[in-house]
């Protein structure tokens, strides 16, 4: 039944019944100590049969909530797997200047983007290219700079690379998911306690308004 709420696949479904067989091994063990424990308080070592179902009842949620946590993980760990298509499929997915930014580490110009002057106050910023969640809405702050600006990413979201391209040196930030170059970042400005300006191509994310993603913690990438 947990299974089935859970919309779990065949194979997780198959991985749980093996997991709640094999535990169920363990459950003779509990109840030979609980009637040695009872032989010892108690002249008459007798399990009420209530408490034999609660111990059921109990090995069951206990167990359960064992295997949704290891199922919880794993689904984290797929989610975070890296997204690759070659250059001709990103051409068809992305628009020209998508396709100029993200994948060819373009620029945009200062003051032009969509999310320059825009500052929700919920939601969360995903990659353009693959919907990988990068930023809080508070995470975003205003800078001045021309190019939208954010002080910290969510964790493991956010790769970088020292870039030396124009003569000089600056880290690059890219999606951890699928490589898209989102921008550079700065630190020692002292705009934000975290002292770190993520900035971002308008184009390289894409706003969504819903909640952020379970499980999701935020931190400095620097």
């Amino acid at each position: 039944r947990l299974a089935h709420n859970y919309q779990l696949g065949d194979n997780t479904r198959n991985s749980m019944f093996s997991f709640l067989v094999s535990a169920e091994r363990f459950r003779p063990v509990a109840l030979t100590q609980t009637v040695v424990a009872s032989q010892i308080c108690s002249k008459r070592p007798v399990i009420e049969k209530s408490a034999f179902i609660g111990t059921q009842r109990h090995f069951a949620a206990s167990t359960c909530r064992s295997f949704c946590a290891r199922s919880f993980s794993l689904q984290m760990a797929q989610s975070a797997e890296k997204l690759r298509k070659s250059e001709d499929e990103w051409k068809k997915e992305l628009s020209p200047e998508q396709f100029r930014i993200l994948r060819k580490k373009g620029t945009e110009r200062a003051g032009s983007g969509e999310y320059d002057g825009y500052y929700p106050s919920e939601g969360y910023f995903a990659c353009a290219g693959c919907g990988n969640p990068l930023y809080s809405a508070q995470a975003k702050f205003k800078s001045g700079c021309g190019w939208p600006a954010f002080d910290k990413c969510f964790k493991g979201s956010v790769k970088t690379e020292t870039d030396n391209s124009f003569g000089m040196r600056r880290v690059e930030i890219m999606c951890e998911k699928c490589d898209g170059h989102l921008g550079h970042v700065f630190e020692g400005e002292r705009f934000t306690p975290t002292n770190e300006r993520h900035c971002v191509n308008s184009v390289s994310i894409k706003y969504v308004a819903g909640p952020v993603p379970e499980g999701l913690s935020e931190e400095k990438c620097l």
